[in-house]
């Protein structure tokens, strides 16, 4: 196979092949692309001749991608991302601007700050949208990576771990972060619950029945690890993604939960629930946001973090906050 001549090679493939893996249809590509589907299917079928492999293949209704193209599809989306922010008008009015954002996070980060993003949103840009999905990981890059999200909050230790060994390793950053607040974790449960009246011991709290929030849905987390430091283990009855539905369940059965402090006063029902301290050592919680950094120049993103930053401030003590990869 002879190498690909650059200077002859129209660009414009990409930007189809790039729509198609996106959209997973023929169909629905030629849509977006406002192309008729024949004209979807002749940029294809040039885009597998110049790069000698099929990409996309039938697959019943769909289209499978072939390893060649998933290893491409990462850089085609980054580079014509990249190009369509270096031409772009650099100069942003959040009075004007129609932009849509999508937000990642938990549903007790979003009951503390989405009050406030809303009406910073509202009265500073009227023509803003957000759109706000579940956060489901503890490790969000992939969604911020393939476009699906602009911007992850949550409690990210692994990741930034990770970006910060890379980051001392002389790699580059695609990735950046920022704290918003920090908190720290306490046990809850119903007012009148047995353990409520005493002194809440280790011994006391591993013979307990537990409800556990977990994004990934295995009953073991980081209250867990703590407890195996010390050669303990407790029993988790109930797993659920939901902080909301934690609290509704504790409230209203035997069950104990570990919740941040933070989200008790905007769940309506800590009046019944009684609060005590962990009875053994937990990292606290660090809340940060984090982008692909495709997005760290781009105007209108910097804006949108920045009103985020300061709800957060508004909502909870200045912490350090610095922007690193």
């Amino acid at each position: 196979m002879l190498p690909l001549n650059i200077r002859t090679f129209d660009l414009n493939l990409l930007k189809v092949f790039d729509v198609v893996m996106a959209e997973g249809s023929l169909t629905k590509a030629a849509n977006v692309l406002a192309l008729t589907q024949p004209a979807v299917s002749n940029a294809l079928r040039r885009l597998r001749l110049a790069l000698d492999d099929e990409l996309l293949v039938r697959q019943g209704r769909g289209l499978q991608p072939t390893a060649r193209a998933l290893a491409l599809w990462p850089a085609v989306r980054e580079t014509l991302q990249h190009l369509e922010l270096t031409l772009a008008p650099q100069k942003f009015s959040p009075a004007t601007t129609t932009n849509t954002f999508v937000l990642t996070l938990a549903d007790a980060t979003a009951a503390e700050l989405m009050v406030g993003l809303v009406n910073t949103i509202t009265s500073q840009a009227p023509g803003v949208s957000l759109r706000v999905l579940p956060l489901t990981t503890r490790d969000p890059r992939r969604l911020l990576e393939e476009g699906h999200a602009d911007l992850a909050i949550g409690h990210v230790p692994g990741v930034l771990s990770e970006l910060s060994a890379l980051t001392q390793a002389g790699g580059s950053a695609r990735f950046f972060h920022q704290r918003l607040f920090a908190s720290d974790y306490v046990c809850v449960m119903r007012k009148d619950h047995p353990l409520a009246s005493q002194t809440l011991t280790l011994d006391g709290y591993c013979q307990a029945q537990h409800t556990l929030v977990s994004f990934s849905g295995r009953a073991f987390g980081l209250i867990d690890e703590a407890l195996a430091a010390l050669n303990k283990t407790r029993r988790v009855v109930l797993t659920v993604n939901q902080f909301f539905t934690t609290g509704k369940v504790v409230a209203h059965s035997d069950l104990l939960a570990v919740l941040p402090r933070h989200f008790l006063n905007v769940t309506g029902f800590e009046s019944q629930l009684a609060v005590r301290e962990l009875p053994f050592e937990v990292a606290p919680i660090h809340v940060d946001a984090l982008w692909h950094s495709r997005h760290n120049q781009d105007s209108a993103h910097t804006w949108f973090r920045d009103q985020i930053q300061a709800v957060a401030t508004l909502a909870f003590p200045p912490q350090n906050k610095s922007a690193s990869p």
